[in-house]
């Protein structure tokens, strides 16, 4: 191979990286290189990690293998002892270029391949300027990373380190640049973003970060947001979602779980009750909204009730998607000391979960029939609502938006007829 191939693992912020390390990389003249970037929420995406690499050295042998992300900030040693890694960088290295230049020879040993600081010591995120996202219609701005809450479940914020925000004036800037790129909507995406501004000057708001950039680029015709904290929505935020037609109406929230004695052992900061009066006041001031979520199944200690509740939860939020995730021990968190469950039973109880959410997208599909829609079409011949559900865009050209009336669903995601092309 020639060139440096980036992967990806989890979340959007990793994607959003991931365009940096290929600009940071390019500068630094790296050459024949395989990084991956990669994700720790759960013990099967580092398996899952591990397994890419090995794949890679068989279809590579003469590359160079960089390991970078959350899974090299929180387990670099045990990635350092791989044959197939050359070098595992932080998550602060990954994203400067002396580090691409810096790179020990091949075949060194485990402690001379680890370049990874305390990711503690970070306090400020250095604004990053990326162009484009490679494969995605839609755009990603990083505003914040890091976390200041330590949910037991966790281990993100080890990998990320505490909270920090890009300054507003940057971010801006940033959304002009990729307009000027030709993209039409850009996410907002961060670790833990509803914390975003509390260490700037001034401690501006999401809701205000949001409210700038789109009166200071007016070209931009879609704004979202990615996972919320539902507790931390600012004044500011509700407005857009009451009064700006602009900021999309789909909001996906942490939420985690449905039962309150497991969301404080979680050591979440909302009850159930939040969670209910949260979606019912966004739905009273945009009916069209729609929601999905993060849901843990199978945390310990938990019974048939408190998981029970998890799914009356979904029900009475009224989400249309759920995001379920069985129940992983980390390493160094304090619910990997707590009294587990059966793995076949969190499986089981994960995939009763699975379930539920697709009754629960079914009847959103069914409840969107009829409808007019305006769409904004992937590079996959699918495209999004403005509340995110998926619709078959397949005889329309890529990054175009198009008018529809929907009028079916096939379970998975809408069909439609063909209203209007519109100008991008």
């Amino acid at each position: 191979m020639s060139g440096v191939d980036v992967i990806t693992f989890g979340c959007r912020l990793n994607t959003y990286e991931s365009e940096i390390i290929k600009a940071e990389a390019g500068k630094a003249g790296l050459n024949n290189a395989v990084i991956f970037n990669t994700c720790a929420v759960t013990a099967e995406a580092v398996r899952q990690a591990r397994q890419a690499i090995r794949r890679a050295r068989r279809d590579n042998p003469e590359a160079r293998i960089i390991v970078t992300g959350c899974g090299a900030q929180t387990e670099g040693a045990s990635f350092a002892e791989m044959a197939e890694v050359d070098t595992v960088l932080g998550n602060e290295e990954k994203l400067v270029s002396a580090s691409y230049r810096a790179l020990p020879d091949f075949g060194v040993q485990a402690s001379e391949k680890l370049r990874v600081n305390d990711i503690m010591s970070v306090r400020e995120t250095a604004p990053q300027m990326v162009k484009l996202i490679d494969g995605h219609v839609r755009a990603f701005i990083q505003v914040q990373n890091g976390c200041d809450h330590r949910c037991t479940f966790c281990i993100i914020p080890y990998g990320r380190g505490n909270s920090r925000s890009v300054p507003m004036g940057a971010v801006v800037e940033q959304a002009r640049q990729l307009v000027e790129g030709g993209y039409r909507e850009i996410v907002l995406t961060g670790v833990d973003a509803t914390s975003y501004g509390a260490d700037l000057p001034g401690a501006p708001s999401l809701g205000a970060l949001a409210k700038s950039i789109l009166k200071h680029v007016p070209e931009l015709r879609r704004l979202r947001l990615s996972s919320i904290d539902s507790v931390e929505v600012d004044d500011h935020l509700w407005d857009l979602v009451a009064n700006e037609p602009r900021f999309m109406p789909h909001l996906h929230l942490s939420l985690q779980h449905g039962d309150n004695m497991i969301l404080k052992r979680m050591k979440r900061r909302h009850s159930r009750e939040d969670a209910i009066e949260f979606t019912s006041r966004a739905r009273a001031l945009r009916p069209e909204i729609s929601f999905s979520a993060d849901i843990i199944a199978g945390f310990p200690t938990e019974d048939e009730e408190m998981f029970a509740n998890s799914g009356r939860l979904a029900e009475e939020c009224g989400l249309s998607r759920l995001h379920v995730f069985p129940f992983s021990p980390r390493q160094g968190t304090p619910a990997a000391r707590m009294p587990q469950l059966d793995r076949v039973l969190i499986k089981e109880r994960a995939a009763r979960l699975r379930a539920a959410g697709e009754r629960l997208h079914e009847a959103h599909l069914q409840s969107m029939i009829g409808t007019s829609q305006m769409l904004l079409v992937e590079n996959t011949g699918m495209a999004h609502t403005e509340n995110f559900t998926l619709v078959d865009a397949s005889k329309h050209s890529p990054r175009s938006f198009v008018a529809v009336r929907i009028n079916g669903h096939n379970g998975k995601h809408l069909l439609a007829e063909s209203l209007q092309e519109a100008a991008a």
